[in-house]
């Protein structure tokens, strides 16, 4: 099997486990429903992407006990709605239009970003350095962490907040770091490197080149 079978399997069925929890505990309250709506859609979007523009990463094979042992882990990104639900706690209209809002805000950075890296690839091999990646080398990691941040405040509990913290250092710095020692290959990646931000975007960073020109030319 792939791993991305595993992810996929997760993502999935991620809208009826929520909704499943909501049967089960009698909880239709504002909150459930909107983070139903939220975490669920985001499941079929993921889906809609493999199918699409699939990540290179997620073909992997692997071993039958691998992709159960990946499943397994990512139960833990259903703890949050487990507690939301389990709890009957109701988020406040201000907490919902925050994670609404940041919800969207990831969204959009971790699909639209996605899709300029496959399609690019797909057409022209190398560096990206514009558009999502020319401030940020990982926009699309930072758009799936704002997704789980949004779910993380719904719950109202620390432990989902601990679980994102896992995951960030557990698996997306690490892949970041290893994306970077794959692209110092190219010889502008130093220079890319010194204006773009690993997760949060260099927002006021200069390149190598224009701090050289500057340096010729000082006001």
């Amino acid at each position: 099997m792939k791993i991305k079978h595993a992810i996929n399997l997760h993502k999935g069925t991620t809208a009826l486990v929520v909704l499943g929890l909501m049967y089960a505990y009698q909880n239709f309250s504002l909150g459930a429903w909107v983070y139903l709506a939220l975490h669920g859609t985001y499941g079929i979007l993921w889906l809609m992407k493999d199918r699409i523009y699939p990540d290179k990463q997620w073909e992997t094979e692997i071993p039958i006990q691998i992709g159960l042992f990946t499943f397994a882990v990512l139960f833990l990104y259903w703890v949050a709605p487990f507690l939301l639900i389990s709890s009957g706690s109701v988020p406040s209209f201000a907490l919902i239009a925050a994670a609404i809002a940041i919800n969207i805000i990831g969204i959009f950075l971790h699909y639209t970003s996605d899709a300029q890296k496959y399609y690019t690839l797909k057409y022209r091999p190398g560096l990206i350095t514009e558009g999502f990646f020319a401030r940020c080398r990982n926009t699309n990691y930072l758009g799936e962490i704002l997704i789980y941040l949004s779910f993380a405040m719904l719950a109202q509990h620390w432990l989902p907040f601990v679980i994102l913290g896992f995951f960030v250092f557990a698996l997306f710095v690490p892949n970041m770091l290893k994306k970077d020692k794959s692209l110092s290959r190219y010889p502008e990646f130093a220079d890319y490197k010194a204006r773009s931000g690993l997760i949060l975007p260099h927002l006021f960073s200069t390149s190598t080149q224009d701090q050289n020109i500057h340096s010729q030319n000082p006001s």
